[in-house]
């Protein structure tokens, strides 16, 4: 094809799609998507208002026969947004759900410290049975992580992480 062929082509698409009756409403405009490496306390701000919504897990993790406890160890809930969703792809190299062992996700973790969001990241301890909740949440996805150790000698401690999604004020409960 010629190029002023491929020019007048190109002109006559160009003038159809603008003459084009759009079904719906206008498209929004196009802005850049937020880096997902750029930490902005802003993508943050939903996990800070106060909600109905609660988590109830039990650490039920095991590696064949091993068996492991959390009892007396943190339990963290972090909200997600692109940054943390990409931080837990790189820490557990997954953005759902992962089990791997500690000594392994700390070689991941930046020497240097990233930025601080831990304003908005909420505490609690794993109690005897291995359970724990977290409530007052607002609707959202969250990351609850915690340290399995193993009972009895034999194996390393396990990084469990586990993505969960609190919706219309509703109970979760989640095992890890």
């Amino acid at each position: 094809m010629s190029s002023t062929r491929l020019i007048a082509l190109s002109a006559t698409l160009v003038l159809a799609a603008a003459c084009a009756t759009p079904e719906g409403p206008p498209p929004p405009p196009m802005t850049a998507a937020p880096s997902a490496t750029v930490f902005r306390p802003s993508d943050f701000s939903w996990s800070a208002v106060p909600g109905r919504g609660r988590i109830e897990g039990k650490l039920t993790y095991k590696r064949g026969d091993q068996r492991y406890t959390c009892a007396g160890a943190a339990v963290i809930l972090t909200p997600e947004t692109q940054w943390t969703r990409r931080r837990m792809s790189i820490l557990y190299k997954s953005a759902s759900f992962a089990a791997l062992p500690v000594a392994e996700v700390r070689a991941r973790t930046p020497s240097e410290p990233g930025e601080d969001y831990s304003a908005f990241v909420r505490r609690t301890t794993c109690d005897g049975g291995d359970g724990f909740s977290f409530s007052g949440l607002p609707d959202g996805p969250w990351y609850v992580i915690t340290v399995a150790k193993p009972v009895g000698p034999g194996s390393d401690s396990m990084a469990i992480m586990r993505r969960v999604e609190t919706k219309g004020g509703k109970p979760v409960k989640m095992a890890l």
